[in-house]
This record gives structure tokens, C-alpha cells and sequence, in this order.
């Protein structure tokens, strides 16, 4: 086994990722998403979109094969493996105004857009990650809803890096609803 990066709940950490190497993303203990966020190393400004991914992949859903994409529409990373196939394109990061807005608690609260930006030593106002193992239902109305997780512990997906990378990786801190079953916990990152 490679290198292991083990994040707390409700924490974030920074982890470099050459090209060609693969990272593989564990829920330890089941019911936990993790925030992946990417910054390409060679191109400042270049980092990983949610939206071009989307538009690229023409699926709000990945896809062992699929890809994910930089905001200049370069591919980042390849989906290798995925016990779960559930993993949110929608949602931002959390942070202290989205715990006031639907909890009235966002003062004080660990989020997961200061634990990236703190990890990656930036400031960067929102972002959009890929929410890994995170289950939002999309009905047929178009109204969405986030649901309790569908997978357990040890599930884990596998990507492939397709250029050298900075990660943040965040372990979600709410545990408002049903988003981490009710409860934060951690997030096991490794590299090979």
C-alpha cells in the first residue's frame, strides 16, 4: 500500500499527486463524504470543475472510465474503480453561511470550504468540489434532496491522476442531517 493520509472528521488536509499515480478515497467507517477538490500544479488558476465535468461527461454522475475536468476543460483525474457510484456534482462546499441559512448555527462551526482553503493556503470565496459518497436524489420535478448515504465502511473509489496535482481534501463536517448519517467521521486518502 502507498503513502496514507488519514483527515479527522471535520478537518482538511493538502496532499501532491503526481501524474499517473492513483488515489483511492475510503470511507472508514460508512457514511461519511468526503469534499475532493484539485489544483492543476503546472498552470495557475487551473483547478477542478464540477460543471465542466458535467458538460464533458453529459452525465451529472461519474462513471468508472469517466473524467474529471479543470475549469479550462483539461481532463485531471480518470474514475478507475468505484464501489459506490454516488458522488454529488451539485453542492458547494459548506461553510459558516450555509449552517446559518438552513441551521442557524454557522458561527463557530468547522465547514469543509475553510478546511480546504486552509489546507491548500488559499482564499478562495466558494468551491465547488466533488462531494464524494454524498447521495443527492434529483426528482423528476428538478427539486433535489439529500438523502442518507448508500454505502458502508471500507467503500472506496479509485482515480487515476492524469496530470500532476494538489489536492484538498476535506472529511464533511455536517452532521445536521442526513448528509454523513447524522455524524462526522474520518476519511482515508491514499496514494500509489
Amino acid at each position: 500500500m502507498g503513502k496514507e493520509y488519514l483527515i479527522p472528521a471535520c478537518s482538511g488536509k493538502k496532499i501532491e499527486v503526481q501524474q499517473g499515480q492513483t488515489i483511492t478515497v475510503i470511507d472508514v467507517e460508512g457514511g461519511q463524504v468526503a469534499d475532493f477538490f484539485a489544483l492543476a500544479k503546472e498552470k495557475e488558476g487551473e483547478f477542478l470543475s464540477t460543471g465542466v465535468t458535467i458538460d464533458c461527461n453529459e452525465s451529472l454522475r461519474l462513471r468508472v472510465g469517466g473524467r474529471i475536468y479543470s475549469n479550462l476543460y483539461h481532463p485531471m483525474l480518470e474514475v478507475v474503480a468505484d464501489d459506490v457510484g454516488e458522488h454529488d456534482l451539485l453542492h458547494p462546499c459548506c461553510r459558516k453561511e450555509m449552517y446559518d441559512f438552513f441551521y442557524q448555527n454557522g458561527e463557530g462551526h468547522p465547514n469543509c470550504l475553510d478546511n480546504i482553503n486552509g489546507a491548500l493556503g488559499e482564499k478562495r470565496p466558494i468551491i465547488t468540489p466533488i462531494n464524494l459518497f454524498m447521495h443527492t436524489k434529483i426528482h423528476t420535478d428538478g427539486s433535489i434532496s439529500v438523502e442518507a448515504p448508500l454505502f458502508k465502511a471500507g467503500d472506496r473509489i479509485v482515480l487515476r491522476a492524469l496530470m500532476d496535482l494538489t489536492l484538498g481534501v476535506a472529511a464533511c463536517s455536517v452532521s445536521e442531517g442526513k448528509c454523513n448519517s447524522g455524524t462526522c467521521s474520518p476519511v482515508l486518502v491514499v496514494i500509489d
